[in-house]
């Protein structure tokens, strides 16, 4: 836990949870490793398995993933490999688009003078960043300079993409098991860093799970999020987030390899849903180590 991204608090807080919920479940030794913002670690001789709640930078991208595998550490969540196609979305998007995925049209932007081909309303993002970390929503020309001028910031390439206007969807997996689709009502239907991480009391979201949508579409969002989980090569755990038109069209975003685990996330309400405690979710994460 931990790490040198910007997400390094809330990986902190997911790590905490974890490493609590683990003795909970009898776990009889669980040692919690800080990473440093300089990326230096240890961990203790004799480690059977890692639980990797390393959010953003290092951890999602497949970088302590390859470390571990290079001295035959199993760890949580997907390969290396698969880490770093899902969290990079210059990489993740074109993959949906070849598997049949549906997601949103987009545009790969490598300087701020190259012209945006798609009509507003555009959202923009960094292409390797978590948490809506960089993230604008374009409504208006004058916006979209600054837009870009944020996303650049945090990474050489920005993605532009339509957006979609509707319902802010995810769907949780962990292992074979689709978990209930989760409905977030963010104030002002915009689910940013704040709404993220603010209790629903103090500005926060809410989340509505099971997300009150027609069996039809419903069952449509489990099975997009399962074929984006498997175009990714992803295993172990992952959150896909789908944006679900007003015509009922759901749209893939982005796969979060190693979704939150804080007392505010959400695959720990997804999995309550599914009658799981937060202790058997990470306990069934940790089993899935590999």
């Amino acid at each position: 836990m931990g790490g040198p991204s910007s997400e390094r608090e809330v990986s902190l807080r997911s790590g905490a949870n974890v490493a609590a919920a683990l003795r909970e479940a009898g776990v009889p030794v669980v040692h919690e490793v800080e990473i440093a913002p300089d990326c230096s670690y240890a961990i203790p001789e004799g480690t059977q398995a890692c639980f990797v709640a390393l959010h953003g930078r290092f951890g999602e991208d497949g970088t302590v993933q390859g470390q571990l595998r290079s001295r035959g550490i199993p760890h949580t969540g997907s390969s290396a490999e698969a880490s770093a196609r899902a969290f990079d979305k210059s990489r993740s998007k074109p993959t949906f688009v070849a598997a049949g995925v549906p997601t949103a049209p987009y545009q790969l932007l490598r300087s701020a003078e190259e012209p945006v081909a798609l009509p507003l309303p555009v959202v923009v993002k960094p292409v390797r960043q978590g948490s809506s970390v960089g993230v604008s929503r374009v409504f208006a020309a004058d916006q979209l300079g600054p837009a870009l001028a944020k996303a650049f910031a945090l990474d050489p390439v920005a993605l532009v993409e339509t957006f979609i206007p509707g319902r802010e969807l995810t769907v949780g997996i962990v292992g074979d098991t689709v978990l209930p689709v989760l409905q977030i009502e963010a104030p002002g239907d915009n689910y940013d860093y704040t709404t993220k991480y603010a209790p629903a009391n103090a500005g926060g979201a809410l989340h509505l799970v099971p997300a009150p949508l027609p069996e039809a579409i419903y069952a449509r969002c489990q099975e997009v999020a399962r074929a984006a989980f498997e175009a990714l090569g992803c295993a172990g755990m992952g959150r896909v987030d789908i944006r679900l038109s007003p015509d009922g069209i759901p749209y893939v975003l982005e796969l979060n390899n190693i979704p939150g685990l804080t007392s505010l996330s959400l695959l720990p309400d997804m999995a309550r849903a599914a009658g799981w405690s937060y202790p058997e979710l990470c306990l069934r994460i940790l089993n899935l180590a590999h």
